[in-house]
Order: structure tokens, then sequence, then C-alpha cells
């Protein structure tokens, strides 16, 4: 599982380093594609074989499944660590994300979340004050308490 937030700089070249925790989890190589709300999604390939095993069961004949998965799979890279146990995230992600100096990087259970670091604290200060209605409709969904 993966957990924590960390920041790291994302150097010219557009490697970024992950946490040593993570890298055990992830093994030799992982998956980066576009996420939501404006960050990038890193998954063990385990995971990324399961999220496309999944999305093959959708109807492509849903221009909504088609446009999802356009924007899942069309991004997506597959990368490797190098000595240092930095990835090299691809030109047109670092774009996506707006990536230029600093990260942060946060595990989110089954997958590894990339933000630009601004963005992220903007994005967190807006959801922070719902995040007692937020965790009240889980509840009624999980059965679970937090």
């Amino acid at each position: 599982m993966f957990m924590g937030e960390f920041t790291h700089s994302i150097d010219a070249k557009g490697r970024v380093i992950l946490p040593a925790k993570f890298r055990e989890e992830l093994g030799l190589h992982c998956v980066v594609t576009r996420g939501l709300e404006g960050c990038l999604s890193v998954y063990t390939a385990e995971n990324w074989l399961s999220l496309a095993n999944s999305m093959k069961k959708l109807k492509a004949s849903k221009e909504n499944v088609r446009a999802f998965k356009r924007f899942l799979f069309g991004s997506a890279a597959e990368v490797e660590f190098d000595r240092q146990g930095r990835i090299l995230i691809p030109a047109a992600l670092r774009e996506y994300a707006k990536l230029t100096k600093d990260v942060t990087v946060l595990g989110t259970g089954d997958k590894i979340e990339i933000w630009d670091k601004g963005a992220y604290e903007t994005y967190a200060a807006a959801i922070v004050p719902d995040m007692e209605e937020i965790a009240e409709s889980l509840h009624e969904t999980l059965d679970v308490d937090f």
C-alpha cells in the first residue's frame, strides 16, 4: 500500500526521485499516466494490468468510455528507475501536470500521485474544509468509521 506525502524536486531533464518505500513496492518499472485534477498517477505493473483489464469490460460504443480510455492510455508511459531512484517523466506528462521544480508525491493506497507542489497546496486548501462531508458520504457507502 502506498501512503505518505513527500516533497521532491524535478530536475531539468524531467527526472524525479520517488521515496524508497514506494520504489520497493513498484519494482523495476512502473506506469505513469495522466491523473484527475491535474496530477499524474503512477501504478505498479500489476495494478496497471488490473486497471486495463477492468477498462476492457466497459462498452467502447459509449463516447465517454472512448474519451476516458484515450485520456488514460494515450498518455501512459512505462518508466524504469535509474541508479539514484529517479524516474524520467515524459515531457507531455510534465506539461499536463505543470511540473516545473517542486513536486508533491502522495501515496493514495493503490497508486501514487505526483502533483506540482503549488497546485497540490491549492487543491488541498480547497478540499480540506469539505472533508467531514466527504467522509460522511463514504461512511454511508463503505460502512466504515474514520
